[in-house]
């Protein structure tokens, strides 16, 4: 197995930085799947096709981390027919993640798509990097958090203005509790047992989800 690698708490000192890490906790665990946000395309199962990034590099690293907060599923995704995953920094608990080595473009490419916007014009990070969260608008993946620092450079990711006791949970669908859990698990640090036990434990999972159904899924349970 890999190594965890370690985020630093603390909020960068560059406010103006050429690279970010960019932490996936959803769909995007899943390497392929971000490679149509970064290079355009549309991948399997999706309803629409991205432009991807203006820089279509793809990220010169990955490594997997764990994050403070709550993983929760909320609102209904048309593609993937389920609640869909949204990360709230300020909830007690961990999150596992992977943290792609990106530009600074290319962040606010990925994220411009996450809000169906054209990946056409940088953001100004200088109010995530300063305080942590910065607001871009009301929408479902609208809001940028730092959740810390690895080398230096600020570990970002996009999710919702709300918290996880301020919306209805909804129970992701099977393909989606699959894609999610099998992206975890290629990450290559944690084992199956693992992962089927952090997912069927988030907010919305919960209940509807069991640990033997989430390792069926990544074909692990041997019965």
């Amino acid at each position: 197995m890999k190594a965890l690698r370690v985020v630093d708490p603390g909020l960068p000192v560059d406010r103006q930085p050429t690279h970010v890490w960019y932490a996936a906790y959803g769909s995007n665990l899943h390497l392929d799947r971000l490679a149509a946000y970064v290079r355009g395309g549309r991948p399997a199962g999706a309803a629409r096709e991205y432009p991807g990034c203006r820089d279509p590099r793809m990220p010169e690293r990955a490594e997997a981390v764990e994050l403070g907060g709550a993983l929760y599923f909320a609102t209904w995704s048309p593609v993937w027919r389920g609640g869909r995953a949204f990360y709230d920094a300020g909830a007690t608990g961990r999150v596992l993640a992977r943290a792609y080595l990106v530009t600074a473009g290319q962040f606010a490419d990925i994220a411009a798509q996450e809000m169906y916007r054209e990946p056409d014009i940088d953001l100004d990070l200088e109010d995530v990097l300063a305080q942590g969260r910065a607001e871009l608008g009301e929408g479902r993946y609208e809001t940028l958090v730092c959740a810390g620092r690895i080398e230096g450079l600020p570990v970002l990711t996009f999710t919702a203005p709300w918290g996880v006791g301020d919306v209805e949970w909804v129970a992701p669908s099977r393909p989606y509790v699959g894609f999610l859990a099998s992206g975890l698990l290629s990450a290559g640090v944690w084992d199956a047992e693992a992962v089927a036990s952090y997912v069927a434990a988030c907010p919305g999972a919960a209940g509807h989800w069991t640990e033997r159904d989430i390792a069926a899924l990544m074909g692990t349970d041997e019965g």
